[in-house]
């Protein structure tokens, strides 16, 4: 089952005054991609910065609107999580506030603590975390409550955008951990957005490279890693010193 399509997507910016080119008003930011995301995959989308994978992942969530194209979701129900979990989370909102936020809409929900206290044991956290702030956590623990946000809802498609980007490599190694056991337990579907193609082997089953607003080459992780087609992924692996043990 698909549960994520997009059809000949494109999104262009203009070029802010000062910095216009002779001939040249438009950045091409997506450039007519099409994808497929297969409900339950991990779908990894990886480029340099300023290749469009953020943008393609906005129009997905609806954030940005298509100049062109057009994005089926079989779900309503779409999370996400951003690369800054101290920026995203409001640091004048206690852990239990920053996550019951997201069951609002169910104010009469009778076991809204309960839910609260089962994700929160779930992303691996003390029960007295939820009386606490933002500011008094690690890294790698904001992004643990970041997670557990996005799962409150339970939702079938989350976008991860650069999740673990701001963490160290062992850290980031404790939240792809995480990300996968939540994904096995909850069936969840993944886009999973990165620059790292260490980080993308290790979490994903399938990925599309990006340059310049288009996909230049797409295919199962093993695949892409083992036989990369396009000189451009095979530019981006040749950099990659492998730090995390594969799949398998």
């Amino acid at each position: 089952m698909i549960i994520a399509r997009c059809s000949g997507i494109k999104k262009y910016f203009p070029i802010k005054r000062g910095y216009l080119k002779e001939g040249v008003g438009l950045v091409k930011a997506v450039d007519g991609v099409s994808i497929e995301i297969e409900k339950g995959c991990v779908f990894g989308l990886v480029g340099e910065s300023g290749s469009g994978k953020t943008t393609l992942g906005k129009v997905i969530l609806g954030v940005l609107k298509p100049d062109a194209g057009q994005v089926a979701l079989e779900t309503e129900k779409v999370q996400v999580i951003f690369q800054d979990p101290y920026n995203s989370l409001d640091p004048k909102m206690k852990v239990f506030d920053i996550l019951a936020e997201g069951l609002a809409v169910n104010r009469g929900f009778d076991g809204m603590r309960k839910r609260v206290e089962d994700i929160l044991e779930l992303i691996k956290l003390p029960a007295s975390a939820l009386d606490k702030y933002p500011h008094q956590f690690s890294g790698g623990e904001r992004q643990r409550i970041a997670i557990g946000r996005a799962l409150l809802t339970r939702p079938d498609l989350i976008v991860c955008d650069e999740p673990v980007s701001s963490l160290d490599v062992t850290i980031q190694l404790q939240i792809l951990k995480l990300l996968k056991e939540m994904r096995e337990r909850f069936n969840i579907t993944y886009l999973f957005i990165s620059h790292d193609l260490r980080v993308v082997r290790f979490i994903c089953d399938r990925i599309a490279v990006m340059k310049d607003g288009r996909i230049v080459e797409e295919g199962n992780t093993s695949d892409i890693y083992s036989h990369p087609k396009h000189p451009y992924t095979k530019l981006l692996l040749s950099s990659v010193l492998d730090i995390y043990p594969n799949k398998a």
